[in-house]
């Protein structure tokens, strides 16, 4: 009898999932602890409580911030939502100019063209053919009523790296406030918030081995502080800035998966890195594919590639019993046009529709490296 051949998984940056031991601190908050954490009167309420606390300075040690900075979301499509139209309400007496990246995930390209019909003012910023951000253009389009300069710190189909402290650096001489999706990055490359210099940050449980539905927004409580109007009301929760009875599971298992992160970024250095190259090295000597983004600092585990005479749709469609791979953003997955990100690069629609993104995960080996490359080598 023939043995199957194993499921490849290679789209982690779309969602990875649960690790074990974020499962195994889950479960009491859904069967024995199961009190609301604003019941805390009595013991379930306050164990639940209790929970909300640890995981709320777990996530607060790992970036290097004040618990009290953390507020609790159901991701970082919500917590981006709620940071920049908070701000816009706040902040409107200064202006209403945001300036961001046409590399950026819908969560905010989205939230700010709603903007727009409320009376935003949004400049978006050139990349280079590697997805890079130009400092000098930056500082030359920040005005006095900028209010905020949004830019993520990973791009979730290229793996870019932009240079966040920098940014922060030009926004801060400009008064105005840094606004960073962190989502692809934590878990992958250390993220020290002082270091870089954001006063507003996202991220979200389920792309760094926790549970779905659950994420965190930072807002800097000093030099600036931050403050937003509320997009939630009812209750107060989260210091008001986010109303709602709090999803006690979720954010035992994101505070368990925050302590782990450490361990996945020796993971993720250590084999994943090399895993990744192989990849790259062997993709490029079979004239299989080139690697978008190649010549810019990536996460350790993303590979955007522009296949060679065939399209990104037909490998998906011929391998989808054997590999999992995307086209972009798992977002946009339902959307045919060519993606927004490469076409921002300079890629033409005929290329992006012959590219796919590769993301790796701390399971993925090497011999399954090798695998995909024969199945491609083979269609």
């Amino acid at each position: 009898m023939t043995k199957k051949a194993p499921f490849i998984y290679l789209d982690h940056n779309a969602t990875t999932p649960v690790h074990p031991e974020v499962l195994e601190a889950m479960l009491p908050y859904f069967s024995i602890v199961y009190g609301n954490a604003a019941s805390n009167t009595y013991g379930l309420g306050l164990r639940a409580k209790s929970a909300v606390d640890q995981a709320r300075e777990t996530v607060a040690d790992l970036l290097h911030v004040h618990p009290q900075e953390i507020t609790f979301t159901s991701g970082a499509t919500e917590a981006l939502n709620t940071a920049i139209k908070g701000i816009f309400w706040r902040y409107a007496v200064k202006g209403k100019h945001f300036i961001t990246l046409p590399t950026e995930h819908k969560a905010v390209l989205d939230t700010l063209k709603w903007l727009e019909t409320q009376g935003a003012e949004v400049h978006y910023l050139q990349v280079d053919r590697e997805g890079m951000i130009d400092l000098q253009e930056l500082e030359d389009h920040i005005r006095t009523d900028t209010i905020a300069v949004i830019a993520m710190l990973a791009n979730n189909e290229t793996g870019v790296i932009q240079p966040i402290a920098r940014i922060a650096e030009i926004v801060h001489r400009k008064s105005s406030i840094l606004i960073c999706d962190a989502t692809q990055a934590i878990g992958k490359i250390p993220v020290d918030l002082p270091s870089l210099g954001a006063d507003v940050f996202a991220l979200s449980a389920h792309k760094f081995y926790g549970p779905k539905g659950v994420g965190a927004l930072y807002l800097k409580r000093r030099n600036p502080r931050v403050s937003i109007d509320a997009l939630i009301h009812g209750g107060g929760h989260e210091r008001g800035n986010r109303s709602g009875t709090l999803n006690v599971p979720g954010i035992a298992g994101l505070g368990k998966a925050a302590a782990l992160v450490p361990g996945f970024i020796k993971i993720y250095e250590e084999k994943i890195t090399p895993v990744r190259d192989f990849l790259s090295t062997e993709l490029i000597e079979a004239q299989l594919a080139d690697i978008n983004s190649f010549h810019a600092p990536r996460i350790p585990n993303t590979l955007n590639i522009k296949l060679a005479g065939i399209k990104a749709e037909t490998v998906i469609k011929h391998l989808q019993d054997k590999v999992a791979l995307a086209t972009g953003s798992a977002c946009s997955s339902a959307d045919p046009r060519p993606s927004h990100v490469l076409m921002a690069m300079g890629l033409s629609a005929e290329e992006a529709h012959h590219t796919l993104r590769i993301s790796l995960g701390i399971d993925n080996t090497m011999e399954e490296a090798e695998i995909f490359l024969n199945l491609l080598k083979n269609l």
